[in-house]
């Protein structure tokens, strides 16, 4: 008697191949194993930055600053971290062709007061970017100290650039030294920017910062709201995140004034970036008041002079 393979109900159909179904079985398993082998999706970092700068939106729109800008800032024990979310007037083609060019990190970090001097310089396997900081005063360069920042352009896609500047040791005796920037294109004329800052300290770092806090830097505050005084005013943080978040507002300024002086003739744009960036500043007498404009062009402008050779 010849029983066919088939099921009970379906007696008559055609057997059942299994060969087929046996490497049908073969070849599901194998894709199962291909994507458990090859780990879970790399995440959208354009999608992600377009997601983080949507959760702030209210913030964003709505703060001190009077401008579309949100900052944040982190104190561990051993590091302190700022974080700015905020939107340029400017396209992303001309932010990223901007910030993909190591020399033009220079251009906008001597806009910084701190900052006594910048150069750029390829090599292999990367470019170093060397940095000279200071006080808030014309300083000789040995008198300052040097950074040596790597240069990193760790992404650039059609809509999305992620650059980092990383030192291995910054003033102070600080260390692990970074300036981050990821820039993703909101439409065809602003551009999405994350700036991050951070570094981390031992002992003598946490010393020599407790020394400036209990001296010079006393009296000095972030842009943290903690609480409110009797009188309704607001009461700022201190300490390391006042630091760091009046660290990380100076280079966002730096970048802002670099961009906008795009605007203007390239003989005139050293002036403009100079001029906006102490007006910017100014906007927040209790941050970042350090001295009068005419005190701060002049300092920049021998700055300058080293920078590029003619003095």
């Amino acid at each position: 008697m010849r029983i066919d393979s088939c099921s009970p109900g379906n007696r008559g159909s055609a057997p059942l191949n299994w060969a087929a179904v046996n490497l049908l079985v073969i070849v599901v398993l194998w894709l199962a194993v291909g994507r458990a082998q090859a780990g879970p999706e790399k995440p959208d970092p354009a999608a992600a930055l377009r997601s983080q700068y949507q959760s702030l939106d209210d913030r964003i729109k709505n703060n001190q600053f009077h401008k579309p800008l949100y900052l944040d800032s982190k104190e561990t024990a051993d590091n302190v971290a700022g974080d700015i979310h905020a939107l340029l007037d400017h396209p992303y083609s001309t932010v990223a062709a901007t910030l993909t060019k190591a020399e033009n990190w220079c251009d906008i970090l001597i806009l910084h007061p701190n900052t006594k001097y910048c150069r750029a310089a390829p090599s292999e396997p990367v470019t170093v970017i060397t940095v000279y900081v200071g006080r808030k005063y014309d300083q000789p360069l040995e008198d300052a100290s040097q950074v040596n920042f790597k240069y990193n352009p760790i992404e650039k896609t059609a809509d999305y650039l992620q650059v980092q500047l990383h030192a291995d040791a910054g003033p102070f005796a600080t260390r692990d030294y970074r300036i981050m920037i990821e820039a993703v294109a909101l439409d065809d004329k602003r551009t999405i920017i994350h700036l991050a800052y951070s570094y981390s300290y031992g002992l003598l770092g946490r010393l020599a910062m407790q020394t400036y806090l209990g001296t010079a830097g006393r009296n000095k505050v972030g842009f943290t709201i903690t609480g409110a005084q009797e009188n309704g005013q607001a009461i700022y943080v201190k300490g390391m995140r006042g630091v760091v978040e009046r660290n990380t507002m100076r280079y966002y300024l730096a970048l802002e004034s670099f961009f906008g002086g795009l605007a203007v003739p390239a003989p005139a744009r050293l002036e403009k970036r100079l001029n906006d960036w102490f007006a910017a500043a100014a906007s927040y007498p209790e941050q970042l008041h350090e001295m009068e404009r005419a005190k701060y062009l002049e300092m920049k402008h021998s700055e300058y002079r080293r920078q590029i050779g003619t003095e």
